[in-house]
């Protein structure tokens, strides 16, 4: 039997059927067919892990294959990394579903409709071929993004942070359909196979291909957050319901890298090979930029969830930087950062929505101290914490490694500092807000005084207050222990450095996918060891990320006047940071185009 239409037709049929069948079923019905959903579709995708582990599996829609080099139809193509990805974001829509459980006081079935068309639309842009079918599945998830992100849209901050989404996101998709119909009309296929073997007949000094490319993966640069269009984020999550944070933050802005990955090599990366070198320190701007305006942003905040949604920006950034190296090395590590960072930020997540439910607040200064009531939680997020930080043997540890290792044998060297300086940031953000809530350490501060909240911040659940459900701290748990035992007791690392070679072998990929040639069996990937400087470096980002926190707790432990000058210091960096991300739709709109005609120069003038 085929598997491979699974993971997007199930979800996709099951949410219809809870749609029409509403008035028969009550609140757990819904609850179970939701979760169970999400339980089957990862079953799937695991094993469509397996079935393509020797070589990808190609399914025509319809039978419609193609004749000669011309293909008529629509196919998905299922590796490893795709499907592994798809997996991923049916853990974290399970775990979404099962926190939702007991998170809502009422909901009906158009929200579990709507996420499990989410989670059809992030598994369909996993496995596709096809380009107009990506953009399609863009656009559903956009869609199903929006709606969740308002759910609450009595709340003006709900329907603020859906705006600026939509806005942006459809901003992106624009760009990408334009990018789309440049491909079509150039090539005639829309098949990420077919265009490819087009393209690289082209003329190598032709300049419509740069262009076509920054077209297309605009819109998923918009969806990863990316600098400079990454101004939506903070605001969706501060606004968005926390069941909806979590695959927000663990998978949907992680999706944008991975198509920008997926077309680059399998579309692009012949026809731009002349323009490797400028493309790949592009991105590598990009991804710097990212990572160290979201790691100083997120420094700054005292609302959890746009703490967390910043921290978002900044790993993001450092996802970018790995897939800059246009390595195997490089890729296989921002796919291992990828899992590492997904799971622990989902954890935080829930630990901001318990705190937001039992205490009605995320906001740091006004629960100060508040936490000893509910230490677990204050346990959970310390944990988090250090995952952020990398710490072995945490997934996103041994993608640092990768991609470390792959600078370094690039002559960029200097990439370790830009993780450091954003693992300490992002780390130490998250162990102040800790030490603050759960310990009550750090002054007191005018926690309630006019406009100290970012939005307006009510309960969501319908649990006592004094009680924690099993079906948020278990989840959370069970996260934080995923993400540190899945890279030693899946053996991932090598696994997925083996795979990486196949996903940039795009020759390889064409030949599958026109002719049904069988490429050669993924090479070995070899082991993915850590050296006494990775295990150094990562002491050093918790030991900074703990040095961080309490100078912010404690400003006044070096001294007045270094205090005074670190004040100013820190303001002075700041204000341009502030300034950028106003809240104003438009002056958003200004930086989107502002960065898509940098980065569109840059590509032309290489």
């Amino acid at each position: 039997m085929d598997l491979t239409p699974l993971p997007v037709a199930v979800p996709l049929l099951v949410a219809a059927v809870l749609v029409g069948a509403a008035p028969l079923l009550s609140r757990r019905v819904l609850d179970t067919i939701a979760c169970l959903t999400a339980a089957g579709n990862l079953g799937v995708c695991l094993l469509l892990v397996r079935q393509s582990s020797d070589a990808p599996l190609v399914t025509w829609f319809g039978g419609w294959r193609p004749i000669g080099h011309f293909p008529i139809g629509i196919a998905f193509v299922v590796d490893p990394l795709g499907a592994g990805l798809a997996a991923l974001v049916s853990v974290l829509m399970l775990t979404s579903l099962v926190v939702s459980w007991a998170y809502f006081e009422s909901i009906k079935s158009l929200y579990h409709a709507i996420m499990l068309v989410f989670l059809a639309a992030m598994c369909g842009l996993c496995l596709t071929g096809d380009l107009f079918n990506l953009f399609v599945w863009f656009e559903l998830m956009t869609a199903a993004g929006v709606t969740l992100c308002g759910y609450k849209v009595e709340e003006v901050g709900a329907l603020q942070g859906g705006l600026n989404f939509a806005v942006m996101n459809m901003l992106g998709a624009y760009l990408s359909l334009s990018g789309v119909a440049l491909v079509y009309a150039r090539t005639g296929a829309l098949n990420f196979a077919a265009a490819a073997e087009a393209l690289a007949a082209a003329s190598p000094h032709d300049a419509f291909v740069p262009i076509a490319f920054l077209f297309v993966i605009s819109g998923f640069l918009v969806k990863a957050a990316s600098f400079p269009f990454h101004f939506w984020l903070a605001d969706a999550h501060a606004a968005a319901p926390t069941p909806v944070c979590v695959l927000f933050s663990g998978v949907m802005v992680e999706l944008g890298v991975y198509a920008v990955a997926r077309l680059y090599w399998v579309v692009f990366a012949v026809p731009l090979s002349r323009l490797e070198v400028p493309t790949s320190e592009l991105f590598l701007a990009i991804g710097t930029l990212t990572a160290l305006v979201g790691a100083v942003a997120c420094f700054a905040q005292r609302h959890l969830k746009r703490l967390l949604a910043f921290s978002t920006i900044s790993h993001v950034g450092l996802m970018i930087i790995g897939f800059s190296l246009l390595s195997p090395g490089g890729l296989a590590g921002s796919a291992l950062y990828l899992v590492g960072h997904g799971l622990v930020k989902a954890s935080l997540f829930i630990c901001a929505g318990m705190l937001l439910n039992r205490f009605e607040s995320v906001d740091e200064f006004e629960l100060q101290g508040a936490g000893r009531k509910v230490p677990l939680v204050g346990l959970l997020m310390a944990c988090g914490a250090l995952g952020l930080a990398g710490l072995p043997p945490c997934a996103n540890f041994f993608g640092e490694c990768l991609i470390d290792e792959s600078a370094r044998q690039l002559g960029r060297g200097w990439i370790s500092l830009v993780f450091v300086i954003a693992g300490v940031l992002t780390s130490g953000a998250v162990l102040r807000a800790t030490g603050r809530i759960f310990l009550g350490w750090g002054p007191a501060h005018e926690a309630t005084s006019r406009g100290a909240r970012d939005v307006p911040m009510d309960r969501e659940m319908h649990a006592p207050p004094s009680k924690l459900p099993l079906m948020m701290w278990l989840p959370a748990l069970l996260l934080v222990v995923g993400a540190t035992v899945i890279a030693p007791a899946a053996d991932l690392g090598r696994r997925v450095l083996s795979q990486a070679h196949a996903f940039q072998d795009g020759p390889g990929y064409a030949a599958l996918v026109l002719e049904g040639q069988r490429p050669a069996a993924p090479a070995p990937g070899g082991s993915v060891s850590a050296t006494a400087r990775d295990f150094g470096r990562q002491a050093g980002v918790a030991l900074g990320a703990l040095a961080a926190a309490l100078l912010a707790l404690f400003p006044h432990a070096l001294g007045e006047r270094i205090s005074r000058v670190s004040g100013m210091l820190l303001v002075g960096i700041l204000k341009p940071i502030r300034l950028m991300h106003s809240g104003k739709i438009g002056d958003y709109v200004a930086w989107f185009v502002l960065g898509v005609g940098v980065y569109g120069l840059i590509l032309v003038w290489a």
